[in-house]
């Protein structure tokens, strides 16, 4: 599946502040998520984050 700036993505974990639903900032090497519920910002690799994403919403 391909993803783009701006899309929102599902992941398979819930973060701690409740929320599971994430916003891309940033998409190559590395992928930069921001959590919707809490607006915390995190940079994994790519191999993570295709791991991690369920589906796009």
């Amino acid at each position: 599946m391909e993803y783009n700036v701006g899309d929102k993505v599902k992941t398979k974990k819930i973060h701690p502040c409740g929320s599971n639903i994430w916003e891309i900032l940033r998409v190559g090497v590395d992928f930069k998520l921001k959590c919707t519920g809490c607006e915390h910002v995190i940079m994994i690799t790519r191999e993570k984050a295709l791991k991690m994403i369920v589906k796009k919403i």
